[in-house]
């Protein structure tokens, strides 16, 4: 039975947001998709600068509230979604020791003393926060996308209260077994699109184009995610001066990994690739629907074995060709429409011929160029939560509210 007065679904995520990072952006996307299929849902999150703080939150910390204005534009979050920050104390996660670290103020402190008596449900990445809820009887689903080496609790893993464990590919399932999560409790489920990439966005689209085409480029390739060499960052750039017609804009990539790809690019005087940067939601969904074809240039090796990357599922939902590699995880594609072109990993001539293919097929850009709607919407944010919380017990469902 679950106690009274507790009626939210709760996921958690051990960072101050907004923050950029894949896993943030599946937890926050998750939480927001919840609120979006009217589930009383609240993203609860890290509160670590000092002058944000009062001495009244550490005593009432949890108080769901709309999302700040930084907050919405950065993830790109709906109204319906709720927030609750837990304040961390100076000098926490700045010190060594158990007891300065802000897993063991969640998990210890306010998890039991201010989220039990809401939290109906609990959604998380974070392992200990998943334990602590269990053994505070709270309900929990557990998110797990990359290998780990360590052993599951039995006592855990084994309990009711536990509902599933949802990952993105069945090489992960497997390694989560040897671990010792029980093989029924596991869900492989791709990860999804915020709606806003659905969304038509015609003229932001052209003005894209206007920005990025000067007079010697007749089309725009457009690559989204981190920029790292196992990403295939590497191979566009060896690809481009091949193709002096086609300009790159690759979207993404924290400082560093910009400065040093800025470095490369000069080095080697390639004149056709810019580096647009880190984008919020907003702009590189725009982005997206202005380019011509949109690649997924990954590598082989061990990432290429698990990762399912959300960029993919934006491209989708952007509506234009894709070429992607072949990897593991998305072998379902391959049969499927939603990429246009498909070839080897690590094979720059071939990834360019199939890239100029593409380009062929669809020699002329459209603004509303489109998929289809059913097929699309399979990969949504909101249907993985769908798909996740049939796996949960009725008992220890949250409630929807509209």
């Amino acid at each position: 039975m679950i106690a009274a007065g507790r009626k939210h679904y709760v996921f958690f995520v051990r960072e101050a947001l907004p923050k950029a990072g894949a896993d943030l952006v599946q937890i926050v996307h998750l939480a927001n998709a919840a609120a979006n299929l009217g589930y009383s849902t609240v993203l609860v999150h890290l509160a670590k600068e000092w002058r944000e703080i009062r001495p009244f939150d550490f005593l009432h910390s949890f108080r769901p509230q709309r999302p700040s204005d930084r907050l919405t534009r950065y993830y790109n979050l709906q109204d319906r979604l709720k927030i609750a920050t837990l304040p961390m104390p100076y000098p926490i996660d700045r010190i060594g020791g158990k007891l300065a670290n802000s897993s063991t103020i969640a998990c210890k402190y306010y998890l039991p003393f201010h989220l039990s008596r809401h939290a109906q449900l609990v959604h998380s990445r974070d392992w200990n926060f998943v334990k602590a809820a269990i053994k505070n009887g709270i309900a929990a689903i557990y998110e797990r996308d990359h290998y780990e080496n360590k052993r599951y609790d039995p006592e855990i893993v084994n309990s009711p209260l536990l509902q599933a464990t949802v990952t993105v590919a069945e090489t992960v399932k497997e390694d989560l077994i040897r671990n010792g999560m029980p093989a029924d409790k596991i869900l492989t489920l791709h990860n999804g699109f915020n709606q806003l990439f659905w969304e038509r966005q015609p003229e932001a689209a052209r003005a894209w184009r206007s920005q990025l085409l000067a007079d010697r480029f007749h089309h725009l390739v457009v690559y989204a995610g981190e920029l790292a060499k196992f990403k295939g960052i590497d191979l566009l750039i060896d690809i481009a001066p091949q193709l002096p017609e086609v300009k790159f804009a690759l979207a993404g990539g924290t400082d560093a990994q910009l400065q040093a790809y800025q470095q490369i690019l000069w080095k080697k005087q390639v004149t056709n690739i810019t580096l647009v940067g880190y984008l919020q939601h907003d702009r590189l969904a725009s982005l997206l629907q202005a380019a011509d074809v949109l690649v997924y240039p990954h590598l082989s090796g061990e990432a290429a074995s698990f990762t399912s990357p959300m960029k993919l599922f934006d491209y989708i939902a952007a509506g234009n060709p894709i070429v992607a590699t072949r990897i593991p995880p998305l072998r379902e594609f391959e049969t499927s429409p939603l990429v246009d072109g498909w070839c080897e990993p690590d094979n720059p001539s071939e990834f360019s011929r199939c890239l100029q293919a593409v380009l062929q097929k669809y020699p002329r850009w459209t603004a509303d160029h489109i998929r289809d709607r059913a097929l699309v919407q399979q990969f949504s944010w909101e249907n993985r939560i769908t798909k996740t919380l049939e796996r949960v017990a009725p008992a220890v469902r949250p409630p929807a509210i509209l």
